[in-house]
């Protein structure tokens, strides 16, 4: 969903239940490990958002 509404470059669950992701495509990929970390950067991700739009309003 993230890569879908372009908030990540790349997510790719590696077979040993690691994460890859990129947020952008020059920047370098991280390892989350595990779901738990992957659903921290999507907290991470929509808290960001939400306040940049606060800011612009």
């Amino acid at each position: 969903m993230l890569v879908r509404h372009q908030l990540l470059h790349a997510a790719v669950l590696a077979p040993n239940g690691q994460w890859l992701t990129q947020g952008r495509p020059e920047s370098p990929v991280r390892v989350l490990n595990g779901p738990a970390a992957m659903v921290e950067l999507a907290a991470d991700i929509q808290h960001r958002v939400r306040t940049t739009r606060n800011r612009t309003r």
